[in-house]
């Protein structure tokens, strides 16, 4: 008998089986039995081409297949998932009579349709089977076959009509369930999972494969806790279970526990391998625990884990580049036999979160190139921050082009890049277009569109996307079961930690408050991130003490919580205090650059010029910082700031030549304003003119020095000079908030509804400031104006319509808190004083270099700033 397959193995395996080979003749001696026992053994051995070829001569020698042969064909074919295969030995099966009556025959049809085929053909196959030859097993392959079709509710269903047909479940049933159960939305899943649950208890089912699953279901479907209870009930745990569980906490980011159970798990006995391995290294990446990682790569490696493992290789990768070791990720990257696309993924991540933007473009381009890969969502949602931030990838918009060119536009992951991308080169509109029409926002989307507001500057449009967060976010929890699918919204501790800046550049007190309290709702303010951010918010609405009851109950304090409380107090003018933070942090942390800026200003603004210069001597050799141009800046301005200009200058002519001088130049320009030292600041301007062309405030500065001088022509000569080359003045802008609303102020403005009273009002204050003793301050004002004009001009002032505004409309002593984008000038600094006396309000005033505090006729800076 000639067979009649058409099957073709790969070469390497067996020979083509197109022509029909011949057949030995020790083979007509054998029977149907051993026939049948040799196709067993190879399917049992997994040598499923050589099950085919035993199969094919069994059917040449003229011995017909029975229900003993046909399990273990099938078997073989749904391993190796040959649809064409599958048909024909389908063909035979109907040919032989051994149809839908016998079930183990059918039932193994049911199986290899499930792995190769469509729905469609295990449905049929399914129904021809009559209900009451139906078995557990048959039901076991429908079920498994639709949840390998992701038919969730289908497979659910097929398991209650299981039941009416008093077919007792087996644990692989369970499993099956379990696992459909765990991918419906959370509330329902949860529900039929914990009645799947006690239906096993009731049947006495405890096998472990049955516990892993229900692990499995609790951890993917939120509830951690009852994974942890399932885990620790049964003792018959194998390594599955062990890898489970440890992949939920990993999941779940409770990485410390993880870590914690592996060590348990190695003490009981029992051996890791790659998914254990795969499984904890992400705990290491987060928690930043180096050498538990490398001890991980050594154990890989001695027991042959990392042979052909691309997913342990891909953990390593990013655990090495969470560490910031990005050359000991390209190593295990290098040595990785079998490179995969989330291999590829991983390294190219790494680079790019490390800032490595180059190399992370090069090993995208390879690749593709060289490994001729396809990149994928991940790989782009990679790519595109390295895209915007290399100076060497010039066509940054090209990139957009390339992804809907891979059809990976609507992907929600490479669409928080883009928007990333277009919010950090400007473009925040085309970021909101994107935003605005996305199918799917997670919590990133928003925190991204957060991000681009506060990066663009547009800090209140930010606080209002938090808000439209929340409204959508309680939308969701108060919607029924058909919205459950939706992503939560929930803000967390970067949504905090985006948005909080946010409050503090616009002195939103208010908001501020609202957001901590929120975060200590939801256990978010012990977080060393948003501590730090909650620290500065409340320094930069002037709530000093606030501010460090705050620091003062962060559990965990890091480098950036210290370098924002001693700038506080320092923008404070609180030098001392500053100065004993410092002596304070250098016993717990390394102090950086930024340290030494933030202390460097607080000793300038405190006049503390011994202590900044003594500092200044031995940052390099006590803690290791380079002075950099800032540092020298920030010296610059101590001692110009305390009148010792010439020393200033001279320090300016002894920095390294490799540095940059424009920081520098540019305090020695504002102290020789202030002292009105003219001939040190013409060469101050002189330098920053050619380094600076097209800053305003340099020719301001100069401007103000010769008016302060009554060296009117120059003033106006560098008036001239501005407009001929186009270079206009950055005009003064104050604001405050009233009733969770931001008000802002130009100087000279009269948008404002309430123009009119605060003009008004300002008129009736200046005539009682004047019977106090004010004399306004008209010097930086240009002379060819009238002294009535000038003292006009001066009224307009923005910090002076924000202050009258708050006093308009907040309760008499309610505090005013007002925050300006220049430097206060002398008169509004003078007149603010008279106003916190007359109207007996505290006044607090943020600068763009410090705080000032107004209070019965005094300012906290002393007049020195």
């Amino acid at each position: 008998m000639s067979s009649p397959f058409l099957y073709s193995p790969p070469p390497t395996s067996i020979p083509s089986l197109q022509t029909h080979q011949s057949i030995p003749t020790t083979t007509h001696s054998l029977t149907r039995q051993s026939w049948t026992q040799s196709l067993r053994a190879n399917t049992q051995s997994n040598q499923f081409h050589q099950a085919i070829l035993t199969y094919v001569n069994m059917t040449s020698s003229g011995i017909l297949p029975d229900h003993f042969a046909f399990p273990a064909i099938l078997k073989a074919v749904a391993a190796l998932q040959h649809l064409p295969l599958a048909n024909q030995i389908h063909a035979h099966v109907l040919k032989y009579g051994y149809g839908t009556s016998f079930v183990p025959v059918a039932n193994s049809l049911l199986n290899v349709y499930g792995k190769c085929g469509d729905i469609s053909d295990v449905y049929k196959v399914f129904e021809r089977i009559p209900q009451t030859h139906r078995d557990t097993v048959s039901w076991n392959s429908f079920i498994s076959a639709l949840c390998r079709f992701e038919d969730w509710e289908t497979a659910l269903e097929a398991f209650r009509l299981m039941l009416l047909d008093d077919v007792e479940p087996s644990s692989f049933t369970l499993v099956s369930v379990a696992h459909a159960c765990s991918n419906l939305p959370r509330h329902h899943g949860l529900r039929l999972g914990k009645q799947l649950h006690g239906y096993s208890l009731r049947m006495g089912d405890i096998k472990t494969f049955t516990n892993n699953a229900l692990m499995a279901m609790y951890s993917k479907l939120g509830h951690l806790n009852d994974a942890k209870v399932v885990f620790e009930l049964f003792e018959e745990r194998d390594l599955v279970s062990w890898n489970t569980m440890l992949s939920s906490l990993s999941q779940n980011d409770m990485f410390l526990e993880a870590l914690l159970l592996l060590h348990r798990m190695v003490l009981q006995g029992l051996k890791p391998d790659g998914v254990t391995i795969a499984s904890v290294l992400p705990a290491c990446s987060h928690l930043e625990l180096l050498e538990i990682g490398k001890q991980l790569h050594a154990y890989a490696l001695r027991h042959d884990i990392l042979i052909d493992n691309s997913f342990v290789a891909s953990a390593l990768v990013d655990m090495y580049c969470n560490c910031r070791k990005v050359h000991s990720g390209r190593r295990v990257f290098d040595y990785a036999t079998e490179k995969k696309t989330a291999l590829w993924n991983a390294m190219i991540t790494g680079y790019a979160q490390n800032e490595f933007d180059e190399e992370a473009l090069m090993l995208f381009i390879e690749m593709e190139a060289a490994a001729g890969l396809c990149p994928n969502a991940t790989t782009m949602a990679s790519i595109v921050p390295a895209c915007v931030r290399s100076e060497a990838f010039v066509h940054k918009l090209g990139i957009h082009g390339y992804v809907l060119k891979r059809g990976l536009g609507t992907d929600h992951y490479v669409q928080n890049a883009l928007m990333d991308l277009y919010s950090r080169m400007g473009n925040i509109q085309i970021a909101k277009t994107i935003f605005d029409n996305m199918d799917v926002r997670d919590i990133v989307s928003w925190n991204t569109m957060i991000t681009g507001y506060v990066i663009c500057g547009q800090h209140n449009n930010a606080l209002l996307l938090l808000h439209e967060m929340q409204r959508v976010d309680q939308e969701k929890n108060e919607s029924s079961y058909e919205h459950e699918k939706r992503i939560p919204l929930k803000p967390n501790s970067i949504t905090l930690m985006t948005v909080l800046p946010g409050c503090a550049t616009l002195a939103a007190l208010a908001k501020g408050k609202e957001i901590h309290a929120y975060a200590i709702r939801n256990m978010l303010a012990s977080d060393v991130g948003v501590g730090s951010a909650l620290v500065d918010m409340y320094a930069k609405c002037g709530c000093l003490k606030t501010s460090r009851k705050v620091f003062d109950t962060i559990p965990c304090r890091n480098l950036i919580t210290w370098n924002v409380i001693i700038m506080a107090y320092g923008m404070h003018g609180k030098g001392a205090e500053a100065l004993e933070l410092f002596n304070c942090m250098v016993k717990e942390v390394k102090p950086n650059k930024v340290t030494f800026i933030a202390i460097f200003a607080a000793c300038s603004h405190s006049g503390m010029v011994r202590e900044g210069q003594n500092l200044f001597c031995r940052m390099k050799d006590e803690y290791g910082v380079e002075p950099t141009t800032d540092h020298y800046a920030c010296i610059v301005d101590l001692l110009g700031r305390a009148g010792q200009v010439e020393e200033a200058y001279q320090l300016i002519n002894d920095m390294p030549l490799e540095l940059d001088k424009t920081g520098a130049w540019s305090s020695l320009l504002g102290s020789c304003r202030i002292h009105q030292k003219v001939e040190i600041g013409e060469i101050a301007a002189r330098n920053l003119f050619h380094l600076e062309p097209d800053v305003a405030s340099h020719y301001v500065l100069l401007s103000n020095i010769y008016s302060s001088a009554q060296l009117w022509d120059k003033a106006t000569d560098i008036r001239k000079r501005m407009k001929e080359m186009g270079v206009k003045k950055e005009p003064g802008c104050s604001w405050i908030e009233f009733d969770d609303e931001v008000h802002k102020f130009i100087a000279g403005d009269a948008s404002h509804p309430q123009s009119g009273q605060l003009y008004g009002f300002l008129e009736i204050l200046s005539e009682k400031m004047r019977k106090e003793g004010y004399v306004p301050d008209t010097s930086c004002v240009l002379h060819n104006v009238d002294e009535e004009e000038k003292e006009t001009l001066l009224c307009g002032h923005s910090e002076k319509l924000a202050i009258v505004f708050g006093i308009l409309n907040s309760p008499p002593g309610t505090t005013i808190r007002v925050a300006k984008n220049l430097r206060v000038c002398n008169d509004c600094h003078e007149a603010t004083k008279y106003i916190s006396r007359i109207t007996d309000r505290e006044i607090i005033l943020r600068d763009v270099r410090r705080f000032h505090q107004f209070r019965d006729g005094r300012c906290s800076c002393g007049d020195y700033w």
